[in-house]
């Protein structure tokens, strides 16, 4: 005899011929449980939408079934408005890693797991083998740039990679050359080139960019696209009236209204073809009402802003724990120097002033000083960039951090990071290319909008209008890996614990 529990937790006692039998025979008792409990939450959820009935509670540990992702089959398309160090990293990185070249190193959905059920079951599978993800062999990629070099060229302009292994790549990366790019120099007024889209109007430029994503998915045979936006920093703007719906939006267009900036031309152009995008830059872009309302409307996700790699990473690995401890905070002093391209951008004030926007939100947001006075509510948070050409890509961030503790000790902390930035940002596109792609194939999340689940790639992760947004890591790996539990029907992961002990 031995004992088994079912989906409810209720202990039952059986005859086995040994503990593994025991084991299986729980799994498919509560995978039933779960099949059962999902179908009746379906059920009078759409009798709800109907008018059937009272609207029913959704129970958080049952959601849709495997039958409501689509199968990631064919090519999946790869579009980057940017074709510089971070886009010729990642796609350097991809074709290394499916030559046997390198591993995906930083990379959540390639060498991440997932645990399920109880810690005692040892149910941990990769992500990638959890939930269905395109495989990186049916990754095909184009690109927008100002500049005509193909991505080998530009890769070895960048001085990311080692040219040994770019050299390895020569074939594939001359193959991906830049088209010709929607560019204004009025919002990046560091850098221009001659690679650049000519229209009347700013509507013309967004039809050459749909004719442009329509031409793509015909010569490469995808089956299905994504925009990742890896391109430079543009000045800073708020949303105006012309943003507000896409009736306006569209009428701005084609007045070549001055507060539509590039960014949102991809973006527009993205999601009236139905194709999700990602805004790895601190831009306004997406995080807009008349994106918000093409993203629902023609079911392609989106999710921004700004990829969270260096220096903003620490602080949201160190601020929860600061906070989680009770230590107080009285000041946050940020410096770096950078030399690459988007170094040279954020030398220039307008696009300064939108990166820090975008860093300053993270403390302010974890700590919650209205909620803690005494320890957050007088804290000083400043932060630096400073332009500097012999560094190149490899960025050097310092942090001073002083911090207080019992009886009002005074504390100090002292992070001298030397990363890599464009080394960091490639696992993160790579990700949420796949991730994006999953939500597109998705009927509960493709219709959402903004993806907030995955806020754990952004500095300044997207919310609905209202709601304020999650800075901490670990909440945001959990919010991440939480839902794909919850796409799959398995139980949420709450770290209770008490199941244990009763």
């Amino acid at each position: 005899m031995a004992d088994w529990f079912d989906a409810d937790g209720r202990r039952h006692r059986k005859q086995f011929k040994n503990s593994e039998d025991a084991k299986k025979h729980e799994h498919r008792e509560a995978a039933l449980a779960h099949a059962v409990r999902a179908n009746r939450e379906l059920k009078l959820s759409g009798a709800s939408r109907t008018g059937g009935g009272k609207k029913a509670a959704r129970s958080e540990t049952v959601a849709a079934t495997t039958g409501d992702i689509v199968p990631a089959k064919g090519k999946l398309g790869v579009m980057i408005p940017g074709m510089g160090a971070v886009a010729t990293t990642f796609v350097a990185g991809v074709e290394a890693i499916r030559k046997g070249l390198a591993k995906p190193i930083g990379s959540l959905t390639q060498m991440g797991t997932v645990r399920l059920g109880k810690r005692t079951d040892g149910r941990s599978p990769k992500i990638k083998e959890f939930v269905p993800l395109a495989a990186l062999d049916d990754l095909v990629f184009t690109g927008w740039d100002i500049f005509e070099d193909n991505m080998y060229e530009a890769a070895s302009n960048a001085g990311v990679l080692d040219q040994r292994l770019l050299d390895q790549l020569k074939p594939f990366l001359s193959s991906v050359t830049p088209r010709a790019a929607v560019f204004d120099h009025n919002y990046v007024k560091k850098i221009d080139g001659p690679n650049v889209k000519k229209g009347k109007t700013k509507m013309d430029l967004a039809e050459q960019l749909r004719d442009d994503i329509r031409d793509f998915k015909k010569t490469s045979g995808a089956s299905r696209l994504i925009t990742m936006w890896c391109g430079s920093t543009e000045s800073y703007i708020e949303a105006g009236e012309a943003h507000q719906s896409v009736k306006s939006f569209e009428k701005a267009l084609r007045a070549n209204d001055e507060m539509i900036a590039p960014s949102m031309v991809y973006a527009y152009a993205s999601l009236m073809e139905s194709v999700p995008f990602a805004n790895g830059a601190p831009n306004l872009t997406v995080d807009l009402p008349v994106m918000l309302e093409l993203s629902r409307q023609n079911e392609a996700p989106i999710c921004g802003k700004d990829f969270k790699t260096g220096q903003t990473l620490m602080k949201t690995i160190l601020a929860p724990g600061f906070k989680a401890r009770m230590l107080g905070l009285n000041g946050w002093f940020s410096t770096n120097i950078l030399g690459n391209r988007d170094g040279e951008v954020l030398d220039d004030p307008g696009s300064f002033k939108t990166k820090e926007e975008s860093k300053l939100s993270v403390l302010e947001h974890i700590l919650q000083p209205e909620l803690y006075p005494e320890l957050y509510g007088d804290m000083y948070h400043k932060v630096r960039i400073n332009y500097y050409p012999p560094r190149g890509d490899n960025k050097e961030g310092w942090d001073n951090i002083d911090i207080f503790g019992w009886l009002g000790y005074p504390m100090q902390i002292k992070v001298d990071f030397l990363c890599r930035d464009s080394i960091l940002a490639a696992p993160i596109v790579l990700d949420l290319v796949l991730l994006m792609d999953l939500a597109k194939r998705c009927s509960e999340l493709k219709g959402l909008g903004i993806q907030e689940w995955l806020s754990f790639y952004f500095k300044s992760p997207m919310t609905v209008p209202g709601l304020y947004p999650e800075h901490d890591l670990f909440i945001q790996l959990m919010k991440l890996k939480n839902t794909l539990r919850h796409l799959k029907g398995e139980e949420l992961i709450t770290h209770l614990g008490l199941e244990y002990y009763d």
